[in-house]
């Protein structure tokens, strides 16, 4: 896949923290576009297939690279990974974190950041590994605005649009608004077509009909064929999903509002993880839904 996004005038060096499914994308990317990648892990072992691509190892990227990526499992690990750099931040630095994540951890993140002369923008990605691979992905951003503009090249890499939503926290609490939609999307696709089988209606003919009709979301074109083929290899794990509608739910309670829907998407992806699907891809959901799922 060639990437023809020019490479930015003065620092063609980027640091990214976290090779996960997401940071391994990530990563990938920029080392097709001739970035000079530097990687962390709290598991060395899973950057020698990047290292054998292209990258490098650092101790603390924070400190080796102006610019750095970081995309973490929840806030608390990007807290702790935060908290045993910090006094090794050099001034000037930006920190992109791409984790989804509590929108009151960043509002901290970015203070905490601040008062070591460094600016911590947010990033949530809103999209798979495969579709952030691919340049599909959408990057839901705030934070300090000319932080924000000096990482145009970043965001081009990124995702395909990217969206500036103003001031630390809003990101976080916009990528959760997305999430809970897409969720919902996924677990009713899920629903429909394990109606659709129990009707004995073949299922890709049902995929092929709710892809034309007015029910279409997109989960259907990227998740769709999934489930109807069974193939449940990892894009975006399942029970990550899950940690996401639980962090939607915590969230939606301190602002004293009830969230109906994503209760049963929260009920449906632990009986999803009870059936041992947790670590599959989140298409899976499914599998919990079948009829020969059913207690």
């Amino acid at each position: 896949m060639s990437i023809d996004s020019p490479l930015p005038p003065s620092d063609n060096r980027i640091g990214i923290v976290g090779l996960g499914l997401m940071g391994t994308a990530i990563t990938e990317r920029f080392l097709q576009a001739g970035y000079e990648v530097l990687v962390w892990n709290r598991t060395k072992e899973k950057a020698q297939g990047l290292i054998a691509k292209g990258a490098k190892w650092s101790q603390c990227p924070l400190v080796e690279c102006q610019r750095v990526i970081i995309s973490l499992y929840s806030s608390d690990v990007v807290e702790e990974v935060l908290a045993g750099w910090k006094r090794q931040l050099s001034n000037s630095r930006i920190i992109i974190d791409t984790t989804t994540g509590d929108p009151q951890a960043s509002v901290r993140f970015a203070s905490m950041l601040a008062a070591h002369g460094s600016i911590y923008l947010e990033a949530p990605i809103s999209g798979s590994s495969q579709q952030t691979r691919q340049g599909l992905a959408t990057v839901i951003a705030a934070g300090d605005r000319s932080a924000f503009e000096a990482c145009n090249d970043l965001w081009q890499l990124l995702g395909k649009d990217t969206f500036y939503v103003g001031s630390s926290g809003n990101a976080a609490k916009m990528k959760l608004v997305s999430n809970l939609v897409l969720g919902l999307n996924r677990a009713a696709l899920a629903e429909g077509l394990a109606f659709a089988e129990s009707l004995e209606i073949d299922l890709d003919s049902a995929l092929k009909v709710l892809q034309g009709s007015g029910a279409y979301s997109k989960q259907m074109d990227s998740k769709g064929p999934k489930m109807v083929a069974g193939d449940y290899s990892l894009q975006a794990r399942l029970s990550q999903h899950l940690k996401d509608v639980r962090l939607i739910l915590q969230t939606a309670s301190e602002s004293k509002l009830s969230l109906p829907l994503s209760q049963a998407h929260e009920k449906l992806l632990e009986l999803a993880e009870s059936h041992g699907l947790g670590e599959l891809d989140n298409s899976a959901v499914f599998e919990a839904l079948r009829p020969k799922s059913q207690p």
